[in-house]
This record gives structure tokens, sequence and C-alpha cells, in this order.
């Protein structure tokens, strides 16, 4: 075990941000005097990261954040290799943004510096291009789902299967546990609503979603709604956009908790994301939406080798989660699959025996696996 452990790391999503931090406080249990370097989020900051920057700075969706974004993110990153170079980690992570983060990775192996990237870029469902990309910036590929793998391997990337952290943290999550927890009703019917942790998901989904509340509860007087924020700068964002009023004794909103939210409620209405993993993994029936600009959406659909969305989907031997992509994301197609998932308990049933089976495969010692990964190459060095 090395007596000393200097580890860059960038995370510029709260869903690594909060992968990073499981890993670091393994990685602190083993090497007590690791130093970290980067950009992260609140929860590596409180594990002792000074972060470069802002995440929501660096958290890109579509073409009109690249626009908007770019130019301050390569100045970031500029920064960041200047200093890495300056004085090298003993091993770089990157977690997941690989828009982000595969060019400075790329840059730092060059340099030297051992390279590792937690989380796969969805290659195997559209960019596949990409691969050639990940190849050369890495020198293993950390991956949280079984069939991404062997894909890696097929193609000449070492690959390590580590799991999914979420799995093993929402294992004790109970639909009545997270109900008292979160002082609700033991017999209500609650939806969950998330409409992002990023900005531009912020943008386009904000008022779709606050208008299928609104005919959510008009037909159903005993729902109730959920919104958990991964920030107080979304929270902030989404309650510009939008107006709650009339709705304020059926809608509470939360920071955070999006985890025990969604265990507590019987359906949930999400943007595509981390957000819909959870809900699997805590055996919460779903609808997605995924809404971006209209030229962003006409990129992706030409890239695209797929046309599922959200990794439930992916991970099932059928897909049983309702998605509304682009023009099909309305309130007049969210708000009746969402009754007809409360409305029909044989279904639900179905779908939650589905969904963790999911957390059955997916529950493995990931921060463990991952922290000996690390630590074997950073002795090999």
């Amino acid at each position: 075990m090395p007596s000393r452990l200097r580890l860059g790391v960038v995370a510029a999503e709260p869903s690594g941000d909060r992968l990073g931090s499981g890993l670091v406080s393994v990685l602190r249990e083993r090497v007590p005097s690791l130093e970290l370097r980067g950009i992260g989020g609140p929860e590596l900051s409180r594990l002792g990261l000074e972060s470069a920057c802002d995440i929501h700075d660096l958290s890109i969706m579509g073409l009109e954040d690249v626009w908007r974004k770019l130019p301050n993110a390569v100045k970031i990153r500029k920064r960041l290799i200047t200093s890495f170079r300056r004085d090298p980690p003993d091993l770089f992570l990157g977690i997941d943004s690989p828009d982000f983060n595969l060019s400075l990775e790329r840059r730092l192996r060059n340099s030297g510096i051992p390279v590792m990237h937690l989380v796969s870029p969805t290659v195997w469902a559209w960019r596949g291009y990409r691969v050639k990309k990940i190849r050369r910036a890495v020198d293993r590929i950390l991956v949280l789902f079984p069939f991404e793998k062997d894909f890696y391997e097929k193609r000449g990337v070492p690959a390590t299967f580590v799991g999914h952290p979420a799995a093993r943290e929402t294992a004790d999550l109970s639909k009545d546990g997270s109900r008292k927890l979160l002082d609700l009703a033991p017999n209500g019917k609650i939806v969950s609503v998330l409409p992002g942790s990023r900005e531009s998901e912020i943008k386009h989904l904000s008022s779709i979603f606050v208008g299928s509340i609104r005919r959510l509860a008009e037909a159903d007087r005993e729902l109730s709604f959920l919104i958990p924020f991964a920030s107080a700068r979304i929270k902030q964002q989404f309650l510009s956009l939008v107006s709650l009023e009339g709705l304020t004794q059926r809608v509470r909103l939360i920071d955070g908790q999006a985890r025990e939210c969604l265990a507590a409620s019987d359906v949930a209405l999400l943007a595509s994301g981390t957000a819909a993993l959870e809900a699997a993994l805590v055996g919460c029936p779903m609808v997605v939406a995924y809404r971006v600009s209209a030229l962003s959406y006409r990129v992706a659909r030409a890239l695209a080798s797929t046309k599922i969305v959200s990794m439930p989907n992916h991970l099932m031997p059928e897909p049983l989660v309702p998605e509304f992509l682009q023009k099909a994301a309305t309130e007049e197609n969210l708000v009746p699959a969402v009754q007809r998932l409360l409305s029909d308990a044989d279904a639900i049933e179905q779908i939650r025996d589905s969904l963790l089976g999911i957390r059955e495969t997916l529950n493995l010692d990931t921060n463990d696996r991952i922290a000996e990964v690390i630590l074997e190459r950073v002795r090999r060095r």
C-alpha cells in the first residue's frame, strides 16, 4: 500500500461528484494522506478538494450549451493541463463528462501521467467513433455495466467492470423507510418529478413537467408531488422559469435526497439520465422524457445507433420504461403515461421486479474495486 497518493480528478457533473466522493472516502481509508486536485462539486469539496471551477460551468448538454460554455471550458482545461504537467499526480481519474475529460486525459497521458476514466460514454449507443479517442486517452476504462466490458475489449481498450456504487448505496432504501425519513404519509399516492440536473434540461423540461403536475393534480386530488434538486443553482433556475401558484399544498421542493424521493414514490416523471438509473435501483416505475434544442436533436439522431435513451431499458431483457423524446415529450403524452402506471397495480409490480433485477446485477463492492485498480496501477509506476 502506498504511503502517499496524489490523485488528479475531474467530476464535472453532480452524478460524477457523487461517484467520486464514494471512491475518495474508500481511498482515504486505505491511504490517509490522500491528496486531491482538480474539479468537483459539493460532495468532493467536503472531502478536501478545492475545485478549480464551479461544475455547472462545465455541465454541457446539446449544441446550445456548447456554444455558450465552450470558450470558458477550454480555458479551464488549459489551466488544468498546465497545472498537472507542472506538478504531476500519481494518477489522473476522469469521472464521466467525456466531452471535457477525454481531451484532457489524452494530453495528460501523453505527458506520462497514468490515466483512467470512470463511466463509459454511451459509445455503444451513439458517436461510436469516440472509441478511437478513448483508446488514445486512457490506460484503462472503468465501466459500470457488464456489457460495456466486452464492448471495449473487443476494440482493444483495457476495461474493468466495477458495478455501480449506487446499487449498493440504495440497497437498504425502502418505500416505507423513505416515506418515514421524508415525513410523508405512509399510504399517500406520491409522484416524484425530476426535471434534470443540467441547466439545459431545466430550460427545456421545467414548464412541461409543471404543466403535467397541474393536470395530474386536477385529475386526482389524492396525488402529491416531490421535486428534488441536485443543487441550489438548479433549484433557482427552475423557480425562475415556472410558477407553482396553486400547487404549494401538493408539491414539495426538496434539496437533494433524490434517491429517497424516488424510493418513497409510486411513480416518477423524470429527465433521461442518471435519475432513470437511480429510479430503477430503488424499484420506482418511471416515465422518461428527453428534450433538447431542435438542432441538437437532429445531430443526435444522425449519430445514434439505437432509439432507446434510458439506461434501464438497455439493461432489461425488453424495454418496459415509457420514453417520450423531443416533440413527443408533451403534457398530452406524459400525463396519461403516468396515470396508466398509477392505475395498473399488476404492471407496476412487473416493472418493479424487472428494475430490482438491475440492482442485483450492479450491486458489487464498486468503490473497493475501483480503489484496488487505482492502487495497483500506482504501485506499478
